[in-house]
């Protein structure tokens, strides 16, 4: 069928020749079942194109007790390989003491990554960044007479040393020995010393650490050793590193569009002259597209408070896949808290000549999951991103991505579509993203699109035009094979399969304000058994329209060679609830709006509802047990919804559960502090005595009941002011810059006797009127005054749910 709307449109080149291989020295380690490859623009992992996601989550800020169910928590969200930051100055703060104990064992928590089958990639520096003092390196390393990040002999000796302790911790670990270590960073953000890189490589090869892998991040033009590193790129929706009243950059705006270009100059280019750029770009057609550091949120600096939502991740996640991104590497995927140092606070400040002021503790990050192990709307989307990947990446990382004819003349264009295509020769998956920051993208009304694919000729959907609502941005696919069904396109995103009964169900997601249309190869099919909706044979295609999707919309298939098959259409909020993993001795697809984990094939949710529910598919025989609980079940379209109602429930309401707080104004604020400049000029947080003098100070008593159980209990505040700080007696415990995010403390962070004792206090400093200081709107329009004008306990349950 013809379409009247020939700006969409896009020819897919015939398939090339077989990219370079065997011209990159990565290899792995002899033996091994599923060895690691690389060639010129994917990756393999035991002879099948890999397509890996990899989250950062800093160990060493987080408690050691906590790990393994936040790395159980990443593995649940798609994550399959675990990045990390080895801090040094978190390990050895003080000359010759170095510390792998408690939260700063590196060991255990290799361990535990490969206990879960999670891949691991120590990002060993020794100059880390990561929003850390000195970026990582100790002050008595830097008050010794030489030149880091150089060749500078008195700079390598003390690294050696470093990385032999870093290299004995992680010894046995390395894939020869069936350990977790897929890759290896060396050095961050060093753009113009490409023989310091392979210094640092080869130092680090001669400590005994192994990887098939070597990388180095490649953004700001950056001079790497010729085919030693794997260059990663990145790319963030937003940045605290810009100036105040610099507005949104355009190197954050461009990654909302598809292109061909990977490097990001915005990222580090405080720390470099912005003149200059290290050289000529890493030549693409050597490196597949890889990343290190997509912007799973985003960090705030005194003088620019960036917020980031939800949206803004999913989509430039989506967009990197559709532009060619074959490794998704998010920065950071899980938040946390610095450790309280021996000689110094260890944020980045401005006291270091480093040019921002970052919060003395938290380092939450806006993630995906929270400096407490808060489960966020962005960790649902990039969830449904990931079950994508999981299924379909080997497909997805092969295919070339091909741009439309007709595409946005520059990045202030807002009108122009935006699209694109993975493609080979006969299948496809078409990417839109309608969805920027800070400037609203209009409707695209009459919209269909058009699809030359050299093996199988022009495929035109959907069957009539539809409207790309403002802030859509998805994925669909062309000629996609399902169980032997040929899937000809599908307006719904591909989220995962599962097997119902002896029938592999593919579950799409529909895109929110676009009805639903599935065209099948007619070819592939003898029955096609619809819920709602249309079933229509046009020559040699059927067309199946008008469903409503949502938890019982299965269309089931019979496939001419006598399989079954089922496409499930979930409406897009459903989906964005949808898990999948081994549970009660399946794999099987669970609907859960909290934290789910798998663990050895139980399930755990993690809820603030005084009755969780979630609901499976294929359900087990028999409904899963839960101590201290009774389980019930429901029909919820072809699923089984179980709902835990605790002992002693009663009537209570099955909502989240929520204790009011009122905090207790101690003593009002005094006039905001004169704003101080430092580094670039740029505000500085005001100094500590300012918090002792006018600040306005709140009382908040913590409930003996929550303290004998305060695992789980977030104290979540609302306020408005300039710098927040808490305090357990004259010990600070938590902070936050003002961003109109609410602020959450972990109440088992505090020490528990001193808080029954002294209680919690809050010290909210007033912002000065015309500081220079960026705080979004609809926030930075807010009083400056201090206000605590709500705050309330919540607490996030665990349940344990086991086979009978």
């Amino acid at each position: 069928m013809a379409h009247p709307h020939g700006p969409h449109r896009l020819c897919v080149p015939a398939p090339a020749a077989p990219p370079p291989a065997g011209h990159l020295p990565f290899a792995d380690a002899p033996g091994v079942p599923d060895p690691i490859e690389v060639n010129s623009r994917w990756l393999t992992r035991g002879g099948r194109p890999w397509f890996p996601v990899s989250g950062e989550f800093h160990y060493s800020r987080y408690p050691a007790r906590e790990w393994e169910e936040e790395l159980l928590k990443m593995k649940a969200g798609g994550v399959t390989a675990v990045a990390s930051y080895i801090i040094w100055i978190h390990h050895e703060e003080t000359e010759g003491r170095v510390r792998f104990d408690g939260d700063r064992d590196l060991r255990r928590f290799a361990e535990l990554c490969a206990r879960h089958g999670l891949d691991f990639i120590p990002r060993i520096g020794p100059w880390s960044h990561a929003e850390v003092r000195n970026g990582g390196l100790p002050d008595w390393l830097l008050a010794r007479p030489c030149t880091p990040r150089t060749d500078d002999p008195a700079y390598l000796e003390p690294v050696r040393t470093w990385f032999a302790a870093v290299a004995e911790q992680l010894r046995g670990l390395d894939r020869a020995h069936g350990g977790p270590i897929v890759a290896i960073q060396v050095e961050n953000e060093l753009y113009d010393q490409p023989g310091h890189l392979l210094t640092l490589k080869r130092m680090a090869q001669d400590a005994g650490l192994s990887a098939p892998l070597w990388t180095s991040t490649a953004w700001g033009g950056v001079q790497l050793p010729p085919d030693e590193l794997l260059p990663l790129y990145g790319g963030y929706p937003e940045t605290f590193w810009t100036e105040a009243d610099g507005g949104w950059p355009d190197t954050c705006r461009k990654h909302f569009f598809f292109t061909h270009q990977r490097d990001d100059e915005g990222i580090g280019a405080d720390l470099r002259p912005t003149t200059v750029r290290g050289g000529d770009p890493v030549p693409a057609d050597r490196y597949p597209w890889a990343t290190c550091e997509l912007g799973g949120g985003m960090a705030m600096a005194y003088h620019r408070r960036p917020r980031v939502e939800a949206a803004d991740v999913g989509a430039l996640g989506l967009t990197k896949i559709g532009c060619g991104s074959v490794w998704q590497g998010f920065y950071m995927f899980h938040g946390g808290t610095n450790p309280a140092g021996e000689h110094t606070t260890l944020q980045e400040s401005h006291a270091t000549g480093y040019p921002n002021d970052l919060p003395v503790l938290t380092y939450d990050f806006q993630a995906p999951l929270g400096e407490y192990g808060q489960v966020r709307a962005s960790y649902h989307e990039l969830r449904l991103q990931h079950l994508l990947l999981a299924d379909f990446g080997h497909l997805i990382a092969p295919m070339r991505s091909v741009l439309p004819e007709r595409r946005p003349a520059g990045q202030h264009d807002l009108d122009t579509l935006r699209w694109a295509v993975r493609a080979d020769g006969t299948s496809a998956f078409l990417f839109v993203n309608n969805h920027q920051p800070h400037e609203q993208l209009p409707d695209h009304p009459d919209t269909a699109f058009t699809v030359e694919l050299p093996g199988a000729g022009p495929v035109t959907l959907p069957s009539t035009p539809v409207t790309v609502p403002r802030g859509a941005y998805f994925c669909w696919p062309l000629n996609l094979d399902v169980a032997g069904l040929r899937l000809e396109w599908a307006t719904a995103q591909p989220v995962c399969t599962v097997d119902v009964q002896g029938r592999t169900v593919l579950v799409l997601a529909a895109t929110d304000g676009i009805t639903p249309e599935l065209a099948l190869d007619a070819g592939t099919v003898t029955s096609v058994s619809a819920p709602s909706g249309d079933v229509t044979d046009i020559g040699g295609r059927v067309l199946v329209t008008g469903i409503r999707p949502g938890t019982g919309a299965l269309v089931e298939v019979d496939t001419a060679d006598g399989g079954r098959a089922g496409l499930l259409l979930l409406d897009g909020a459903t989906a964005r609830t949808a898990y999948r993993g081994v549970a009660w001795g399946a794999e099987r697809l669970v609907l859960c709006p909290d934290g789910v984990v798998f663990d050895d094939g139980e399930v755990r949710v993690h809820s603030p509802a005084a009755q969780p529910s979630f609901a499976v598919l294929p359900a087990p025989d028999e409904a899963p047990v839960v101590a201290g609980a009774t389980v019930r079940d429901a029909r919820d379209g072809v699923f089984t919804r179980y709902r835990i109602v605790p002992d002693g429930a009663g009537a209570t309401s099955p909502g989240p559960v929520a204790q009011a707080v009122a905090p207790v104004l101690v003593r009002p604020a005094g006039p905001a502090p004169e704003t101080v400049t430092g580094v670039l000029g740029r505000a500085s947080v005001p100094e500590d005595k300012h918090f002792e003098t006018v600040a306005a100070e709140y009382h908040v008593d913590v409930p003996d009941a929550l303290l004998d159980e305060p695992a789980g209990t977030l104290l979540r505040i609302r306020w408005t002011g300039d710098v927040a700080r808490a305090y357990v007696g004259d010990t600070l415990v938590a902070d936050q810059f003002f961003s109109g995010r609410v602020w959450d403390i972990g109440l088992d962070r505090l020490p528990t006797d001193a808080l029954r004792a002294h209680g919690l206090r809050l010290r909210v400093l007033p912002r000065a009127v015309g500081a220079p200081v960026y705080v979004p709107a609809p926030a930075g329009e807010a009083t400056a005054a201090p206000s605590v004008p709500y705050a309330e306990w919540v607490t996030v349950r665990s349940w344990t749910t086991q086979a009978v």
